[in-house]
């Protein structure tokens, strides 16, 4: 005798935008990767630089130290990621100018060049794709983003 055929699981609300998201993630990540691998990079250096970047928009200034917490890196492996970007020569160290015994990391204008001629595109596309939302359906947009930000656990 045959089990009477079950009905698939029903996801709960919403499952299709996580599933989008989670895509999404994973596209960007293996783009990521791509550059990575195509400037001799390790996919953390990359971590690195991004952060370095949205700290500097944000007004942020960032030690080693700092950059090792956002990384999630212990004091080995952020000297030696530091050490590595500074050699390829995508950032340097600078002394802060209010506390000279700070030491700030800066991306070089040649590793942000070299990003935006990978990543331009990208960005474009997406900044057009931006433009044919609405001022209430980006706010949504940047809700939701932020929401997801705000869930996902710091390192």
């Amino acid at each position: 005798m045959r089990e009477p055929m079950r009905e698939p699981k029903r996801e709960p609300a919403g499952m299709d935008l996580i599933h989008l998201l989670r895509e999404v993630t994973l596209r960007l990540d293996l783009a990521g990767a791509e550059f990575a691998a195509r400037n001799g990079l390790h996919p953390t250096d990359l971590r690195a630089l991004i952060a370095l970047l949205d700290a500097a928009r944000s007004g942020e200034e960032l030690t080693a130290g700092r950059l090792g917490v956002r990384l999630g890196l212990n004091s080995a492996g952020t000297t030696a990621l530091v050490d590595r970007l500074e050699r390829l020569g995508h950032l340097r160290r600078v002394r802060d100018t209010r506390d000279r015994r700070r030491v700030l990391l800066v991306v070089d204008a040649g590793a942000v060049a070299l990003g935006q001629s990978f990543f331009g595109p990208l960005i474009a596309r997406t900044l057009d794709l931006l433009e044919t939302f609405d001022d209430t359906e980006r706010s949504a947009i940047h809700r939701f983003l932020t929401g997801v930000r705000d869930a996902t656990p710091d390192p």
